[in-house]
């Protein structure tokens, strides 16, 4: 198979991101075979390798898009302050992308960027926008929201000292999020955090 025509292929796929093995079924090969085929694709400049296992057709992929494919099949978003970032709340650019996920805990080392993945229950999970092209995000209020829950859970306190929200932050969506903390604990810390950062309402 010429290259053009393996390219093709995975075009045809529509997707930005994929997998070797994706790659190895859509031309019928074995996953080997697909590595072999997939390198030669990015010697060609044609597709580029992400991290072992995945690969991008996009030569423009942003970060943040990519989040999702790395915790996959369990689902993510970005947040905290890639997230504020993201809205223009937060001026200094993140030294990596803050990813929150029911996946585990970990750091993980990609070619366009390195990803801190942080692990949430399942009922305060959500509260972010996007598609798999553009990637998903979460607004500005859950972004503060995870930032004061992951440091209470982890027994510290929250510090916003350049946060300059673009528009009002919605005091009623902090609540939401802050009553869904199962532990009454955690709940006090958070929303005393959140009080501390924002003022009291």
């Amino acid at each position: 198979m010429r290259a053009s025509e393996a390219y093709g292929d995975l075009v045809e796929l529509d997707r930005k991101v994929l997998t070797t093995r994706e790659a190895a079924a859509r031309w019928r090969v074995s996953a080997a075979a697909a590595t072999r085929r997939l390198r030669g694709l990015e010697g060609d400049g044609l597709v580029r390798k992400l991290r072992r296992g995945l690969w991008t057709i996009d030569p423009q992929l942003r970060p943040i898009a990519l989040a999702p494919y790395l915790t996959a099949p369990l689902p993510a978003y970005v947040s905290l302050f890639s997230a504020l970032y993201e809205h223009g709340a937060f001026e200094q650019i993140p030294r990596s992308v803050s990813v929150i996920s029911l996946d585990r805990s970990r750091e993980v080392e990609t070619a366009i960027a390195r990803f801190s993945i942080h692990h949430i229950a399942p009922e305060l999970f959500g509260g972010f926008e996007g598609d798999e092209d553009r990637g998903y995000v979460a607004s500005v209020e859950k972004a503060i929201f995870d930032l004061v829950y992951i440091r209470a859970a982890a027994g510290g306190k929250a510090f916003l000292p350049e946060l300059r929200p673009s528009r009002k932050v919605r005091r009623a969506e902090l609540r939401h999020w802050t009553q869904r903390v199962e532990s009454q604990r955690l709940r006090t810390l958070v929303s005393r955090n959140l009080r501390e950062l924002l003022g009291a309402s």
